[in-house]
This record gives structure tokens, C-alpha cells and sequence, in this order.
């Protein structure tokens, strides 16, 4: 039996996958006094909460090495296990030991330890075993509700199925939340460029690295502060895809050096669904090259010609007369793009346009078009595993909105 993700999963399982190196760790220190160990620290519709439950789920997750706080972390993992639990007393649903233990055999399973060296090596970190058979029974218990509740509503017709067999292709399913900024370079401005970036690559928090990025990025981003929107990771060159996946939320990269310009990003958020993301073959893009850089002239010049052309056809017209040279419309696999391009790219849906970029030393402005993405087709998936997918992501859809929902309505009192 299938565990369904955890609050948080999308930090703690990767974790899992390095528990085995925890084995020498110290167990935990205990900072409530034992008058108090079971005292309550938070009600949700009067059920308690004791200390003693959020010390050892916080532990829980700096075994797992969580990112983040534990113990808020721990609040909140905890507040909505009382929700869940709740839930599924009301549907009448009931979950077996055979259920529980197969829980932590999932659990174990993602590690390189058998269930009873899992276990060991969590209790030998001060963490008893009845928390992670309470870590299992919520997620086996909630994921019966949830299919109960919402399969139904859950499985895709053959529409639907048909246009996810066209469009996904094998990829990893992981989308990411970013903030950006693009710092331009000039042979008389690398060195003041290096020392800023590397001021901002140490940066904590959001919205000191907001700042920077309306100060200094020239990307489109930096009206709203830097802030992309979700990213599927495929369509992120692939050198900078190891360096955003080490990210936790909140940390920056260290400068990213792309021609003409410097790059930073912070991660905001992660996200993975079993259904995998689009995976492209080709993709095709034009850039028309404004001399100028980045003054006020070439970037207005840039601007009147963003409302005059509608595709990367129109660029044609646009540059009869002029030196062939100017404008490039080509088609290349993404990983034959150069970074700074693919990165832009990425952002960019079919015939939209980034000035974000220069060349020659900062003094061409480069006008950047999406003509097209080609889907690389998964044709090895069956319909049954493209339906299973699906409905998995449905299902993981529903259960978040139903969550949100009970949270809504309850009496949540911390002491």
C-alpha cells in the first residue's frame, strides 16, 4: 500500500533518500522539562497537541533534514494530521495495523535500509517508533478519504487522456517558483558587477533580494520584484538545473556568468506531480539585434517594435534592407541554446519577446522571440499509465483544496 505525500512532502522525501548517513548522529536534545513533556501546546476543535508530539515530529524532520524551521514546521504537520484524522473518524473509515505496517515499509523503502534498520537508526536520533507510526497512519488514513471522496471526480475521459499522450513527454514532473535578476556587463563595468553580485548572492529573505532586483536586474521580472512564475525544470537549461535543484527555499545561487550579464536566482518554491512535465525536441526562436544596448533609445526601439510584429515571420519584413546578419530565426535541440538565451526562453510563451539580453560587450541589445517549441512525444507511456497519472494529479488537487477547506472551519488555539 502506496503512502500519499506528506505537509511538506515536497522537502522530506527527497531527504529520505540520505537517512542512512544519519546513523551516527546524536540523539536529540529534549528542551521541555519533563512536568511538561505532555502538556498541550495547541488545540484544533479541542483535540491536543502535547509538547511532547512536536518535539519528536520536529526531530522527525532534522533526521529528514527538513529545510526550514522544524519546530514550525512541526506546528504545522501536526495541526493538519489533527484535521486529516478528524476527516476520515467523520467518513467512517478504518485503518488496519497491516495498513500501518505497510506505511513504514513504504517509508523504508525509499531508503537504503530495511524497515527495521530505518527504524533503528531513526530511534537511535531520539526519535520514538510510535512517531513514525503515526507519520504513516495519517497519510495511509487521508489517502482512503481522499480516494473515497474523490475518485469519481478524478478519472480523465479519453479526450483527455489523448491530449496528455500528446503533449507530456518523459520528463522529471518538477516545477519550480523563482525570483531572478540579470545584471548587464560592459568590459568597464565587470569588476563593480562581480563585487554587487556577489553582495546579493548573500541576501536572506525575499524581499531583500525583491529589492535588489527592481534596483539593478534588467530583466522584464524586475517590475514585480524578480518573481517568475512557475517553471517546469525541463525547460531550464540544463546546466543551470542542478544548480536551481540544490536550492532550498529562500537561498540563492552564487553569480551565474552568462554572456554580457550576470545572473542570480533565489528559489521560492518546488513542486513535483508523478505526471511528467513537457519534454521538448526542438525549439525555435529569433533574435533581431538593436545596436545601442541598453540606452533609452535602442530599449524604446525595442518596445515600438514588440507592438508591430505579432510572429517571427513579421521579423522579416522588418529587417528587409537591412544586413541579413541582423536577424537570426533558428532551430536548435535545448541543449544546444546558449544559456542565457534557453533561460530567457523559458519564461516565454509562443511569440512572446525578452529584451532582458545584450551582445557584443553591452553595446547590441538583443530582441528575443519564441517561435515555437517542438514536443518530444512519450510513446513508450500506455493510456493506463497516462490515465493513472492523471488521476493521481487530480487526486493531489482535490486533497489540497479539501485541506485548505478544513482548515478554514476550524478552531485552531495555541497556548
Amino acid at each position: 500500500m502506496q503512502l500519499t505525500q506528506m505537509p511538506k512532502i515536497q522537502t522530506l522525501m527527497p531527504a529520505l533518500c540520505g537517512l542512512a548517513l544519519t546513523l551516527a548522529i546524536a540523539p536529540l536534545a529534549t528542551t521541555a522539562t519533563a512536568q511538561g513533556l505532555f502538556s498541550p501546546v495547541i488545540t484544533v476543535n479541542e483535540q491536543v497537541i502535547t509538547r511532547f508530539e512536536l518535539e519528536q515530529r520536529a526531530g522527525l524532520l532534522q533526521l529528514l533534514r527538513a529545510p526550514g524551521n522544524p519546530e514550525a514546521l512541526a506546528r504545522e504537520a501536526l495541526i493538519e494530521d489533527r484535521l486529516k484524522l478528524q476527516a476520515v473518524k467523520d467518513a467512517g473509515i478504518a485503518i488496519t495495523s497491516e495498513d500501518i505496517e505497510a506505511g513504514l515499509d513504504e517509508l523504508a523503502g525509499r531508503t537504503n535500509l530495511s524497515t527495521e534498520e530505518f527504524i533503528a537508526a531513526v530511534e537511535q536520533g531520539g526519535v520514538a517508533v510510535q512517531t513514525l507510526r503515526d507519520f504513516a497512519e495519517v497519510n495511509v488514513a487521508w489517502r482512503d478519504l481522499i480516494r473515497a471522496r474523490f475518485l469519481a471526480q478524478s478519472r480523465p475521459t479519453d479526450t483527455e487522456i489523448d491530449r496528455a499522450m500528446g503533449s507530456q513527454g518523459g520528463g522529471s514532473g518538477v516545477r519550480v517558483l523563482l525570483s531572478e535578476i540579470i545584471i548587464p556587463v560592459t568590459p568597464q563595468t565587470t569588476e563593480q558587477v562581480d563585487d554587487l553580485a556577489q553582495q546579493i548572492a548573500q541576501v536572506k529573505g525575499y524581499d531583500a533580494f525583491s529589492q535588489a532586483a527592481s534596483q539593478y536586474s534588467a530583466a522584464q521580472t524586475r517590475a514585480n520584484g524578480g518573481r517568475m512564475n512557475w517553471l517546469d525544470l525541463n525547460t531550464l537549461p540544463p546546466g543551470l538545473r542542478p544548480l536551481i535543484l540544490e536550492l532550498t527555499p529562500g537561498e540563492v545561487t552564487d553569480p551565474i556568468a552568462l554572456p554580457d550579464a550576470v545572473a542570480l536566482f533565489q528559489m521560492r518554491g518546488i513542486q513535483e506531480s508523478t505526471l511528467a512535465a513537457p519534454k521538448y525536441a526542438e525549439i525555435e526562436y529569433a533574435t533581431y539585434y538593436i545596436p545601442g544596448g541598453r540606452t533609452p533609445e535602442a530599449l524604446s526601439t525595442a518596445a515600438r517594435i514588440a507592438q508591430e510584429v505579432d510572429t517571427c515571420k513579421d521579423l522579416y519584413g522588418l529587417n528587409k534592407g537591412q544586413s541579413p546578419e541582423r536577424l537570426q530565426v533558428v532551430t536548435q535541440k535545448p541543449g544546444e541554446i546558449p544559456r542565457d538565451i534557453a533561460t530567457e526562453l523559458a519564461k516565454l510563451d509562443e511569440y512572446e519577446v525578452s529584451t532582458a539580453l545584450t551582445r557584443s560587450g553591452g553595446q547590441t541589445l538583443v530582441f528575443l522571440m519564441l517561435c515555437g517549441r517542438t514536443a518530444q512525444l512519450n510513446q513508450d507511456a500506455s493510456r493506463e499509465d497516462v490515465a493513472n497519472a492523471l488521476i493521481s494529479q487530480r487526486l493531489t488537487a482535490f486533497a489540497q483544496s479539501y485541506l485548505d477547506q478544513l482548515r478554514a472551519d476550524a478552531v485552531i488555539v495555541a497556548k
